[in-house]
């Protein structure tokens, strides 16, 4: 039978094991790239799996001084459909990563 120390030292292992695994994926995930769309493809804006927003491209039809109010709706709705593919991404990513393991049901990690 193991010792308290020997199942402590163990654990630790484990638990460093563990955060560098999450370390790795948290910083794959700023790798990982999404694209919202709005506007039928008028509006595209591009992030990261973390929500870093890396470019926004706007159809030239939509710059039109009386659209502004359109235009900007366009951009939210393709910064919100960023936000879903990138947290989507973000715990598929992540899912990847626990799947291994023995965590309760319905635990979510910190990230």
């Amino acid at each position: 039978m193991k010792s308290i120390e020997e199942m402590m030292k163990a654990a630790q292992e484990a638990a460093a094991t563990v955060q560098a695994q999450m370390q790795e994926a948290q910083a794959k995930l700023d790798n990982v790239e999404v694209e919202g769309v709005s506007g039928g493809g008028l509006v595209r804006i591009t992030a990261t799996a973390k929500g870093r927003i890396k470019a926004i491209a706007i159809d030239d039809s939509l710059m039109v001084p009386g659209e502004k109010q359109m235009l900007e709706d366009l951009l939210a709705a393709a910064f919100n459909d960023a936000r879903e593919k990138a947290d989507q991404a973000s715990n598929e990513e992540m899912g990847k990563m626990t799947s291994g393991l023995p965590l309760p049901p319905g635990f979510k990690l910190p990230f």
